[in-house]
């Protein structure tokens, strides 16, 4: 016999979404924030049977490793430059558009940013202009492309084709790959694409310059703002194109590119601290544990900086398994 949390996972459980294909990103796009899950305190969990605490676990696990996307300052700063440099979409199609760059360290969102604000796009996109194109075709506002290591022009256009569903992705060649993959964009109205892990490429040598030079060709082609995600991208040279010396003056990324940088929290200001404060409030309030507090998380606050280091993906990942000390202890 189901009890209410195998219910609820039933209906809420771990949702896979394979957002490099066109239907994958439309379920992530579609897909709304989770229902809270049943209350239970330890007095209630003290009463449960074994399936029954077998199974709000499971609940729980779910629920903490899902946290919805929180308006954080960085969150908001970036929103602001993305609907700055989305402005060019408006352009005639002959006039280049800008692109932005979510440029920042490891575990600090922002691939979170950047579907988060494309999925808001899309949803936007459809609802104003509808589910066809003029001709018939498919609208498909946004394209979101993840790259793996070891990037090369021919598997940067098959990515793009393998997310639309195009049958040539393996039978074309690499010319043919990418007059298809323009076709795809132009086709189905793509407005915006995301090219996320953008570090794999490495910039300074050969093929990530070509891969450079192509993003650019597809850039004039297709008439979309581009926003890259990666790790470090400065230092790897992404913005003068793997340049040297006056050569990266010629650069053209650098002057096309908005960069948008994603920082850390920190605790060595009045004004972060009570950022980092605010971000744990919203979260504390998420997050299950049997003994929860009001403000538990914010009395935390510099423990909890030093064990995340301000970084909001290392914070999420803590949560899944954290049981606070004193305040909570004997129990989550």
């Amino acid at each position: 016999m189901r009890n209410e949390f195998s219910r609820w996972l039933g209906d809420n459980g771990a949702r896979d979404f394979n957002m490099a294909s066109k239907a994958g990103w439309f379920d992530f796009c579609k897909s709304g924030p989770r229902p809270a899950p049943p209350v239970v305190t330890a007095e209630s969990y003290a009463q449960l049977n074994k399936e029954e605490r077998h199974d709000y676990e499971k609940v729980r696990a779910v629920w903490n490793a899902n946290p919805p996307p929180m308006r954080t300052a960085q969150l908001n700063h970036a929103f602001d430059i993305l609907d700055q440099v989305m402005a060019s979409n408006h352009r005639d199609s002959n006039r280049l558009r800008g692109s932005a760059v979510i440029d920042a360290a490891p575990a600090l969102g922002k691939t979170t940013i950047a579907t988060h604000y494309a999925r808001n796009f899309h949803l936007d996109n459809l609802e104003e202009y509808g589910n066809q194109t003029v001709d018939g075709s498919q609208r498909i506002p946004v394209a979101f492309i993840p790259l793996e290591s070891s990037v090369t022009l021919k598997s940067l256009n098959q990515k793009i084709l393998s997310f639309y569903g195009h049958p040539a992705v393996h039978k074309a060649t690499t010319s043919g790959l990418a007059a298809l993959a323009v076709d795809c964009v132009r086709t189905c109205q793509t407005r915006l694409i995301v090219i996320d892990d953008l570090h794999f490429v490495d910039f300074r040598r050969q093929r990530g310059q070509e891969v450079s030079n192509h993003l650019k060709g597809l850039a004039n082609e297709m008439p979309a703002t581009f926003i890259y995600v990666g790790v470090n991208l400065r230092s790897k040279r992404f913005f003068d194109e793997g340049l040297l010396g006056e050569d990266a003056a010629y650069a053209q990324t650098s002057r096309r590119a908005t960069r948008v940088p994603v920082s850390p929290f920190t605790n060595l200001t009045t004004d972060g601290m009570r950022a980092w404060c605010d971000l744990l409030g919203v979260f504390g309030d998420h997050i299950l544990l049997l003994k929860k507090k009001p403000h538990m998380l914010v009395q935390l606050a510099k423990e909890l900086f030093i064990r995340t280091q301000g970084n909001i993906g290392s914070l999420t990942e803590y949560s899944e398994v954290w049981e606070p000390p004193n305040i909570a202890s004997g129990g989550q």
